[in-house]
């Protein structure tokens, strides 16, 4: 029983963490914290953005759910920790190497969902101020990029 609590705090954990960083991409990163994330929508040729400053921020509540976790017996906090470590992990796959190709992966996918995460990016990335964005999440994409991709994967297969 205890297996199956540990494996909901885990999967509770990730879920949640999509809408607060939906909600921190959108309060704190398009707000007061805009200046380290500005550089993270104009283009450049830059290994290194100061946005990827978050990603270190976010890394220390996983490591002391993780640390304080495991010092008090493996106890509910040690799953909330990974919960937040495997949403990082998806957030650099599919933040960095899916839709900003930063390492050589997934360049021509033809998978409605990647499609569809790719094309809300791109609109939220049209945006270069911290005014009147779209698109905030990282996994939950809006319906019509789904409409959007599928007709476009239809019309090709049409061809």
């Amino acid at each position: 029983m205890q297996i199956i609590i540990n494996i909901l705090i885990v999967t509770g954990t990730f879920l949640f963490m999509e809408g607060f960083a939906w909600f921190l991409h959108k309060y704190v990163m398009h707000g007061f914290l805009w200046g380290l994330h500005r550089d993270h929508h104009v283009p450049h040729n830059k290994k290194l953005e100061r946005n990827d400053f978050f990603s270190t921020v976010f890394g220390i509540p996983s490591w002391l759910f993780i640390m304080f976790g495991i010092m008090d017996g493996l106890d509910w906090k040690l799953y909330v920790g990974i919960g937040i470590t495997l949403y990082g992990i998806c957030y650099f796959f599919v933040h960095e190497v899916l839709i900003h190709q930063r390492l050589p992966f997934f360049k021509h996918t033809e998978n409605v969902y990647f499609m569809a995460l790719r094309k809300a990016h791109k609109v939220h990335h049209k945006h270069l101020g911290p005014e009147d964005g779209e698109c905030f999440g990282m996994l939950l994409v809006p319906r019509k990029y789904f409409v959007e991709a599928a007709g476009y994967l239809k019309r090709k297969k049409g061809k």
